[in-house]
């Protein structure tokens, strides 16, 4: 233990660190990672963390071990997701771990223990908390932003923002994403934001990730299944010349009169779910971008008569399933289709969307999560954390409906489905499967499949609700200067957040440097004053001087008597005029030489032209006096 960042050194009168940390990785059921050591290391050091990594490589651990700091130190900790579902799984793994009497749940369904130590919500609940300056935020020590890299999320993502810069200055951050080539930008922001901030990256994946394309052929049987990519030069890989030749005999576009039929189509869902049953590819997770969709899979499989499990898989998921939906009566079971969805899930088969009750979406992810249940058809919110990992992963569409429009899946969505295939200690491979479609060509298919990373981009805007929260809590500088230290602004000017964090530095020192000069003796501040005093009235005095005109008669302060202005004099710089005395001597005259602000008593008609330099000239003038 010599040498671990911690050893040695105690927390809040508990064990040595050193002793803390080494139990924590003995109660794992793996080996810790070099990068989960690193990330552990970070905590210990009381920095906060940006652990980016494929999914499924173990970036979860790293928040359970912020949780254990917390409860050691006596602390509070948050776990904040995306999702409710996401929420309530995370709440079921952390009070089996620490035991329910010290874990709350807060979302927009339920609201468990709120002020327990350990308390995990969805972003949106801990942004509010902080608008409204919730006592539940005392004592908090650290936060894990679970899939931080949602917050390139167009309708939702800005609440992340929001949540890393309104957090109090002394909470630690642990943000968990999947792989992005501009982690360590990420990663500058936050330490500019936050503070000492350890970007942890990791892209190697716990479990290899083999890609494939699959498409049926109409009036044959059977499908043809191929890799995406093959051997290329060296270790390179490209994309299958044989997929491509497969693809290539499809007819795209619409079909005019006489215009033959494409040749090749997707695949059924029944058909698919056997093949990759005959492969031995099951578990699978089918994506499937509809809720009705899903469920019209599993109507598709019922129907067909597919059945995936034995006589002893059924009886387990019949009782898994009737604990879960014990409390639901007869009539609801009936009003929620209980007979034709237990039936699937005796079958093997299943659908999983924000559409179900949670009892049934709870059986199902127990059930597949125990291996009962082989094929789910699921929406994309099952990419998003919840633990349900498989063997393959089919994606029937590379587009999906926005509510807006359908729209090609970005890199990032592709890469976060994708992320399900493949159980860590169980596979040695996950599948990816991508089904034909006549809207999107192969190539189109394999330059997806190749980006391995996407940049993590903000979408921060002011929203009417931020607004309203920045006005009703802050003065109108707070307002604008927190809305300059967003992601979005570090994009545009990356200058810019950390001039306004240098500025609260300055800030700070200078209250520090205030407290330290007051003095019942008279102090800086009465001093400057006084200072700012004498400086107004030399502005006043240098202002008088600005507006004498030629020919004006004033009083002077210390030579005293009369004197006429002639000119402006600027060769010597500063504000200076040249005047004509009683006894006709020239003077050079600045703010200095009055004792107040210098003003006109008089007027003479000077001659013209005139020299005011030339001693002739003026000795025929008359004596200045006053008007």
């Amino acid at each position: 233990m010599t040498g671990r960042p911690g050893a040695g050194r105690t927390r809040g009168g508990g064990p040595d660190a050193g002793t803390f940390r080494a139990g924590f990785e003995a109660a794992r059921p793996f080996a810790l990672d070099p990068f989960q050591r690193e990330a552990l290391d970070a905590l210990d050091q009381g920095r906060s963390v940006l652990v980016a990594a494929p999914t499924g490589s173990g970036k979860t651990l790293v928040a359970e071990y912020a949780v254990r700091l917390a409860l050691e130190a006596g602390r509070k900790a948050f776990y904040t997701t995306p999702l409710k579902a996401l929420s309530n799984q995370k709440y079921a793994d952390l009070a089996g771990a620490h035991g329910s009497q010290r874990v709350g749940l807060l979302t927009g369904d339920n609201s468990v223990n709120g002020e327990a130590p350990v308390v995990v919500m969805t972003t949106e609940v801990l942004r509010n908390m902080i608008y409204a300056s919730s006592p539940s935020l005392g004592g908090l020590r650290w936060v894990v932003l679970d899939e931080v890299h949602y917050l390139q999320d167009p309708y939702r993502g800005a609440v992340w923002e929001e949540v890393i810069i309104h957090l109090p200055p002394d909470v630690g951050l642990v943000c968990l994403s999947a792989t992005v080539s501009n982690a360590e930008e990420f990663a500058d922001w936050i330490r500019t934001v936050r503070g000492p901030t350890t970007a942890v990256i990791e892209e190697r994946r716990p479990v290899e990730l083999v890609h494939l394309y699959v498409a049926g052929e109409r009036d044959a049987e059977g499908l043809h299944l191929l890799p995406t990519f093959v051997p290329g030069e060296g270790d390179a890989l490209r994309p299958n010349p044989e997929a491509a030749r497969l693809d290539s005999r499809a007819v795209r576009g619409p079909r005019g009169r006489g215009r033959p039929r494409a040749r090749l189509r997707t695949p059924g869902r029944v058909e698919l779910v056997e093949r990759l049953a005959s492969e031995g590819m099951l578990p699978a997770i089918s994506f499937v971008f509809s809720r009705a969709g899903c469920d019209q899979a599993v109507e598709q499989c019922l129907a067909a008569g597919l059945r995936l499990t034995t006589a002893e898989e059924r009886a387990a998921v019949h009782r898994i399933a009737r604990e879960r939906v014990a409390a639901l009566s007869d009539d609801d079971l009936a009003v929620l289709g209980f007979d034709a969805w237990i039936a699937g899930l005796e079958a093997g088969v299943a659908a999983h969307h924000a559409g179900m009750v949670p009892p049934m979406k709870e059986a199902v992810e127990e059930a597949f999560g125990a291996g009962l249940v082989k094929a789910v058809f699921a929406t994309e919110t099952l990419s998003l954390g919840i633990n349900m990992p498989a063997r393959s992963v089919v994606i029937e569409k590379l587009s999906k409906f926005t509510g807006e429009r359908h729209e090609f899946l970005t890199p990032g969505e592709y890469t976060q489905l994708a992320g399900r295939a493949g159980r860590r200690g169980i596979d040695d491979v996950g599948y990816v499967v991508v089904c034909w479609s006549p809207f999107v060509p192969f190539d189109q298919v394999a330059g997806l499949a190749s980006r391995r990373t996407y940049e993590l981009r903000s979408s921060f805007r002011p929203t009417y609700n931020m607004a309203a929260n920045l006005v009703h809590r802050y003065e109108e500088d707070e307002a604008h200067r927190l809305l300059d230290l967003s992601f979005a602004q570090f994009h545009a000017d990356r200058d810019v957040v950390s001039l306004q964090r240098q500025l609260e530095r300055s800030r700070a020192r200078l209250e520090q440097q205030r407290a330290l000069a007051r003095s019942e003796h008279g102090d800086v501040a009465e001093y400057r004053r006084m200072v700012a005093e004498l400086e107004d009235e030399r502005r006043r005095e240098v202002r008088g001087l600005e507006h004498l005109r030629p020919g004006d008669v004033v009083l002077l302060g210390r030579r005293g008597g009369r004197v006429v202005v002639l000119a402006h004099d600027h060769r010597r710089g500063g504000n200076r005029v040249l005047a004509l005395g009683p006894d006709r001597k020239l003077f050079r005259l600045g703010p200095e030489d009055f004792e107040e602000t210098p003003r006109a008593v008089g007027r003479l008609d000077l001659p013209e032209p005139y020299a005011p330099g030339t001693r002739g000239s003026a000795a025929s003038w008359p004596t200045p006096c006053g008007g």
